[in-house]
């Protein structure tokens, strides 16, 4: 029997309840950005100074961020999951750092093997090592991770999946919290290389030890110079890992489709494993860098770090590669201007309110779900 076609105008009336969603979540958006520029611009003719160190403490913490955020969409981009326990593969990587400082100084061995080396090199070399071992360890122990937890439900409902993920994220924080194994306290740490402070007010100067930089001058440090360059660098390498090599286009055709994946050769549970291993690796680079910029550590050190760094992958749209970058550097600004404007304890609040606000008008992020970038 057939049916009648709908009518023009009831086409219209059904999609009408949708277009006007969308142009009031348009609408609130250009509201929202209106408002935001004008508090950026009041606070900046205001106080420019204050304002300027405002974002450089901003940029510090979102380039921190996007380390974490690049390993969750690399891990959804492949397998459509939300790791959890991501976050506590970056807490793992500051105490390996940090045992790795205080109990063995690897940080000071180029000194001990090469007594002539300089000073310079030794400091490079040996904070390098710590990093790399950081994480090595992270790598291994995100591989055994997804063997152990998340390869048997592959085929699983997401929500087994999902919970496991939860499960794991305690696991590691209840168990590092024992008193045999990191401890519930809170550690000061330390960092393998001294701290350089410059300031910026009629040229670039150096702030002597024991010196407090002049009023309304601009300050920053080598660890934030450090977290730039080394954030940028890994966005580079990845870059290049996932459009340059094979198993950046075995990521991308797993990603694509899993099933014809294996039919024309590519090992796809290897490749989930390498995915896994490159995200952790980044983590565990990103806990070194987060401790050495604020150096106190503790179990639930990544709860925090690692669900803002969810909410960037999703503000930038979870699955790019790109989006996450941007996403965390927007969430580190977030962060950084509520604290100087607001209060810190609103910065948490703030952070999560940008999820809701993303999930509410949309929910693709802003760089959507580009197939062509995710990993």
């Amino acid at each position: 029997m057939l049916q009648a076609s709908p009518s023009p105008t009831s086409s219209l009336a059904a999609r009408r309840p949708g277009a006007r969603l969308a142009w009031i979540g348009q609408g609130f958006l250009l509201l929202l950005a209106a408002v935001v520029l004008y508090i950026l611009i009041t606070n900046f003719l205001k106080d420019p100074p204050l304002f300027i160190q405002v974002v450089l403490s901003g940029l510090q913490l979102g380039f921190v961020y996007a380390l974490v955020a690049l390993g969750y969409t690399m891990v959804y981009g492949i397998v459509r999951l939300i790791n959890f326990a991501h976050g506590d593969v970056f807490m793992v990587g500051a105490f390996v750092s940090f045992y790795a400082v205080t109990r063995f100084q690897l940080h000071a061995w180029p000194a001990a093997v090469f007594p002539g080396l300089p000073a310079g090199w030794v400091v490079v070399i040996g904070s390098l090592t710590v990093v790399l071992l950081s994480m090595i360890v992270c790598m291994s122990m995100a591989v055994t991770i997804e063997r152990v937890a998340y390869k048997p439900l592959r085929d699983a409902p997401r929500i087994a999946a999902l919970i496991t993920a939860i499960g794991v994220s305690f696991f590691l924080e209840f168990f590092g919290a024992l008193y045999f194994v990191f401890s519930p306290r809170f550690i000061p740490y330390q960092r393998p290389f001294e701290v350089v402070t410059w300031y910026i007010k009629d040229g670039i100067h150096l702030v002597q030890v024991g010196q407090a930089p002049p009023p309304g001058s601009i300050t920053f440090s080598n660890i934030f110079l450090i977290i730039v360059v080394a954030s940028v660098l890994v966005r580079v390498v990845l870059q290049f890992l996932v459009r340059r090599t094979k198993i950046g286009k075995a990521m991308r055709a797993t990603s694509f489709d899993k099933p014809t994946s294996r039919l024309m050769g590519i090992n796809v549970d290897g490749v989930i494993s390498v995915t896994f291993a490159v995200g952790a690796a980044f983590a565990g680079m990103g806990g070194v860098l987060y401790a050495i910029a604020y150096p106190s550590i503790w179990t639930q050190l990544g709860i925090l770090p690692g669900l803002k760094a969810f909410v960037a992958a999703v503000l930038g749209g979870i699955g790019s590669i790109p989006g996450a970058f941007v996403g965390a550097l927007i969430m580190g600004q977030a962060e950084a201007l509520t604290m100087g404007y607001i209060s810190t304890p609103m910065r948490d609040a703030v952070a999560f309110t940008i999820l809701i606000v993303v999930l509410l008008v949309k929910p693709t992020g802003l760089f959507g779900e580009a197939a062509g970038e995710k990993a």
